[in-house]
Parts: structure tokens; C-alpha cells; sequence
């Protein structure tokens, strides 16, 4: 897939406000007041993509060409993909349970200091980027053998931003990552789509806060980020 950074550094003065910059554009006042509600605007801008482009976007159920690799997800993910994997028929769960525990087996082998519940925002941000070079091919434990997900419905933020540029209100661009656009030359060439992301970034702020109340009861815990891997044990023994 290429190097797994480019799911995440690209988006750090966009998405991230923990820290990092922010682009003064106006707000408006009226938010989703649900975590999944503000991941349908994603998908409505990718669905209106693909309208407005006919033939050209590729990303299709079974291409798992971006689902390798570890990457970071916000507390709301994290909450997230665990009741999704609750939701899960038994086997499917004691599947995905056994994959994440293996790709945290091979976290902790490259980063001893990695411990429950898997914050990977405690490596910072070197090491993890160092982390993810090094398991670059590893699979999304979500996965299954046909290479479709089984959490599709509720995957993390990130998963559903991938396969397009974006555009911001503020003029910020976030290219495309897709590692086999090469292979598709009008997609390739198809220009950052605009998405409102500074405003969807203010909007998710209180749903972080409460994820985390409902994962850690607190608030406090609101900047915790992990992986698919590290949500999926969270749930387990």
C-alpha cells in the first residue's frame, strides 16, 4: 500500500485540533448531534463524487488496496468498531479478535512500551510513523480472505476519506493516497473534491469527549488514539 503515513500526516493540520493548527473559516452552529451521523457527511461527499464522475473513482467492495498497514483512529472510531465487532456473529468476532491480537503482538515486538489500552498517541508521533513503516503490509484485522470488510457500515473516519482528494473551505490540500490510481489514469488526474473539513473537524470535538466518557468515564480521554487492532481489544480479555 505504500507507506501508511500518508493516511494520517496528511490530515494532522486539518483534522487534528489537539495540538496542532486550525484554519479560522466560519462555523456554523448546528451540528450532528451522533458520531455516525457526521460520518454520513463523508460518505454523501464521496457519493456525490462518484456522481459528478461517472466511471472514473474505482474503489469497489473486495479492493483492500488502502486497508494495509496500522493506522491511527480518533476515541469515537474506537467506540465504534468495538460495538461493531460486538455486533458480529461469533466466529467473525473470534476471527477478527485473533487478527487483532496477532497485529498487536507485532506492534509491541517493534515497540515493547505499547500497552493497554493501546494508545498509540503515547509513542508519539515519530515512533509511530517508524511503527507503521515497519508493518506497511500488514492487513487490516477487519478483513476477511476475500478482502471485503466486515465492519464496512462502521468503519473509522479515515477509512471512508480515502479514494479522494480533498479540497477544504480554507483551500488546504489533501491529495489522494489511493497506492493504485496509477493504474486508473482519469482517476489519477481527478482533482481534490471540496469537503467543508475544518468544519467537520469543530463538529466531532464533543463527540470525542463523549466516546471517551463512555470508553474511560471521562472526558479527559477525548485526544486517546488507537488502531483498528488496538479498538477491537479493547473488548477482549
Amino acid at each position: 500500500m505504500g507507506l501508511p503515513r500518508r493516511r494520517r500526516r496528511p490530515l494532522g493540520p486539518v483534522l487534528k485540533a489537539r495540538g496542532r493548527t486550525r484554519f479560522c473559516v466560519p462555523v456554523p452552529l448546528s451540528f450532528p448531534n451522533d458520531y455516525p451521523a457526521l460520518l454520513a457527511e463523508i460518505d454523501t461527499w464521496q457519493a456525490r463524487a462518484r456522481t459528478n464522475h461517472p466511471g472514473v473513482i474505482p474503489c469497489q467492495a473486495g479492493c483492500s488496496a488502502c486497508c494495509r498497514g496500522p493506522f491511527d483512529i480518533s476515541v469515537a472510531d474506537a467506540l465504534l468498531v468495538r460495538d461493531a465487532v460486538r455486533s458480529l456473529a461469533p466466529a467473525d468476532r473470534a476471527e477478527i479478535g485473533h487478527r487483532a491480537r496477532a497485529q498487536i503482538g507485532r506492534m509491541r515486538e517493534a515497540e515493547p512500551e505499547l500497552a493497554p489500552p493501546w494508545d498509540v498517541g503515547t509513542l508519539g508521533e515519530r515512533r509511530f510513523d517508524a511503527l507503521c513503516e515497519t508493518l506497511a503490509r500488514e492487513p487490516c484485522p477487519a478483513l476477511d480472505t476475500a478482502g471485503r470488510c466486515r465492519i464496512y457500515d462502521h468503519r473509522p473516519m479515515i477509512c471512508r476519506l480515502m479514494g479522494l482528494g480533498v479540497r477544504t473551505v480554507a483551500g488546504q490540500v489533501i491529495e489522494n493516497a489511493c497506492p493504485i490510481q496509477d493504474d486508473f489514469p482519469a482517476y489519477r488526474r481527478l482533482e481534490p473534491q471540496v469537503f467543508d473539513m475544518d468544519r467537520w473537524d469543530v463538529a466531532q470535538e464533543p463527540l470525542l469527549a463523549s466516546a471517551a466518557l463512555e470508553l474511560f468515564g471521562t472526558e479527559e480521554r477525548s485526544g486517546y488514539e488507537t488502531t483498528v487492532a488496538g479498538a477491537v481489544l479493547l473488548d477482549l480479555p
